[in-house]
């Protein structure tokens, strides 16, 4: 019971804020356009609204690390692996510049969606050829920009929250920009966030890890397949550790283990 009035206040909470956070992007959009051409300040205030809701959350427990190895003005290809719509917000709570890929179907959510398109967020149309060249060439253009692009290279959430095979579009955009992959590995948002429902019973902890950027340099000679399984791989690796460290983390604090 307790679980579904959690669940109804944070919806109430979401219809309530969603205008007034849109208001707030609508106007820094306005006084910033002319002045701030990558539309950063627009983008870290993105940040901050999407947050919001993980840290009001109180059966969420999210831990970050790695922060520090994201560099100041380095324009990165990112991607991370995918479980939930969850990922999206904890994402976010890296504060990290970037143009996120999303479904077009995003772009069409009141107030969020609109925010996403005053962001120049890039839209991708799923099954249509056109849309996925048009995404590309969206993402090539916001690289030239020096625009960090973040990319779920799995195409959508992982039905069982082991990293499945990546599709190669990120890793064809990084060997043609020449730019440095960065990739992030999370943990157990889709329990905390399950599709078509919002898990609010018990405590989800969770964690989100950045990983070394991988130079170039690193995969400038390889093929773009070689490069994803090289990138899948470090991901694959990185997601066991995380899954013990979480388990780890729930038998110390659990109060049977006290």
């Amino acid at each position: 019971m307790l679980g579904k009035i959690l669940s109804i206040s944070m919806l109430v909470f979401i219809g309530i804020t969603f205008p007034i956070f849109y208001l707030g992007a609508v106007i820094i959009w306005l006084l910033t356009y002319h002045l701030d051409a990558h539309l950063r300040l627009l983008h870290y205030y993105t940040c901050f609204w999407a947050s919001t809701y993980t840290w009001i959350m109180p059966t969420w427990r999210i831990k970050i690390d790695g922060r520090e190895k994201c560099r100041k003005g380095a324009t990165y290809v990112i991607v991370s692996n995918h479980q939930s719509q969850l990922d999206i917000l904890v994402n976010f709570r890296l504060f990290l510049f970037y143009k996120i890929v999303s479904k077009s179907e995003m772009f069409r959510v009141p107030f969020m969606g609109w925010n996403m398109r005053l962001n120049r967020y890039i839209e991708l149309v799923r099954g249509n050829k056109d849309g996925v060249r048009k995404m590309m060439e969206d993402c090539e253009k916001a690289l030239a920009e020096s625009n960090s692009v973040f990319i779920y290279p799995e195409g959508t959430r992982s039905p069982d929250g082991e990293i499945k095979d990546f599709k190669l579009g990120a890793f064809i955009l990084a060997k043609k920009a020449q730019v440095p992959i960065l990739p992030i590995v999370l943990t157990n948002t889709g329990k905390a966030l399950p599709k078509w429902k919002m898990e609010s019973s018990g405590i989800h902890r969770m964690k989100e890890r950045v990983l070394d950027e991988i130079p170039y340099e690193k995969f400038a000679k390889l093929s773009v397949e070689e490069t994803a399984a090289l990138v899948r791989g470090f991901m694959i690796a990185e997601l066991a550790r995380l899954n013990a460290e979480v388990k780890n983390d729930g038998l110390v604090k659990s109060p049977s283990h006290r």
